[in-house]
């Protein structure tokens, strides 16, 4: 008899700081997904932590999307931006004077022998106001938590682990 085919172990950390204005964004997204998906389709957790804590969220998974906050100003408040890892430097939560890049987290945690995943999806989506205590999106931002959401839910559904996308 065949093998069923290896069902990969999915992480989707939403990043942020819940009481700074749009630096939430990815905790927002992440808490309407653990309302969402079933839990056998991925674990989803939410970090106010980057750099080498990345280590810890991302270790043992296959694959992984990472939600954030950016400031880029590329695009107007709420455009979602598909980024590798290593793009992940401007983010907000992915790096620090006192921290390392999300890639470089990555590639450290391979070296150590620490199984990381193969596969990184990274949403960054644009910011407003990143620095004001708020615990509001900006309408703009605000109403791109669908489209993330769906973008997500797509994601999982290419990688196998969702049965069917959000139309």
């Amino acid at each position: 008899m065949n093998a069923p085919p290896h069902r990969p172990r999915v992480v989707v950390v939403g990043l942020g700081n819940a009481i700074l204005g749009d630096d939430a964004i990815g905790i927002v997204v992440a808490r309407e997904l653990m309302d969402r998906l079933p839990p056998e389709a991925a674990t989803v957790v939410e970090s106010s932590w980057g750099g080498m804590r990345f280590l810890d969220l991302l270790a043992g998974y296959d694959a992984a999307v990472i939600i954030d906050a950016i400031t880029w100003k590329r695009g107007p408040p709420g455009t979602i931006y598909h980024l590798s890892p290593e793009q992940a430097l401007p983010t907000v939560r992915a790096t620090s004077f006192h921290d390392i890049p999300l890639g470089h987290a990555l590639k450290l945690g391979g070296m150590l022998g620490i199984p990381m995943p193969s596969k990184v999806v990274f949403l960054a989506i644009e910011a407003a106001d990143t620095t004001t205590v708020s615990t509001n999106l900006d309408p703009a931002v605000a109403a791109a938590v669908p489209e993330a959401v769906l973008e997500v839910e797509a994601q999982l559904h290419a990688w196998g682990v969702l049965e069917h996308a959000a139309a």
